[in-house]
């Protein structure tokens, strides 16, 4: 008689990682806003109703816009020494993401668009967890759909 083993080994993600699943109906093209280094602000163009291109403030250099051009009224949060994001809340509505808003460690809020739509709200699962990057699609317009990755940050210089 022959036996068979089969041995699954299923290897998780770090503990400190977790991932908040895009909201919003999805269309046009992937981004990401994934860099190395800590956010340390966030930039947005807002259009009346929608259209909303941001970018990261890491390491006192804005990343690359998601999006295609930054019109519209530019609007901008940038954090203190040791703190970070811990929530994105906002809403959806006819394909396009209507309103965002992030919430910091220290309580403060930045927040733009319309209050309309289905509502989200995005936050790390692990104790010590920060905002690591957004990631998404937008259209060439606006943000059509947007997801959240959070992580605990290690400094590797200290």
């Amino acid at each position: 008689m022959l036996h068979h083993s089969l041995v699954l080994s299923v290897l998780s993600l770090p503990d400190f990682y977790s991932y908040s699943p895009a909201t919003g109906d999805g269309s046009g093209t992937e981004f990401s806003t994934a860099h190395e280094g800590r956010i340390t602000g966030v930039r947005v163009y807002e259009y009346p109703n929608y259209g909303y291109y941001s970018n990261n403030y890491l390491n006192g250099n804005w990343t690359e816009l998601v999006g295609v051009n930054a019109y519209g009224n530019e609007k901008e949060m940038t954090l203190f020494n040791n703190e970070h994001f811990v929530q994105i809340s906002g809403k959806y509505y006819s394909g396009y993401i209507s309103e965002l808003m992030f919430v910091t460690n220290e309580g403060r809020s930045f927040k733009v668009g319309q209050p309309y739509g289905i509502s989200f709200n995005f936050y790390p699962t692990h104790d010590g967890s920060e905002l690591r990057f957004i990631s998404g699609r937008q259209n060439g317009f606006a943000l059509t759909s947007i997801g959240a990755h959070w992580a605990v940050y290690y400094n590797s210089t200290s």
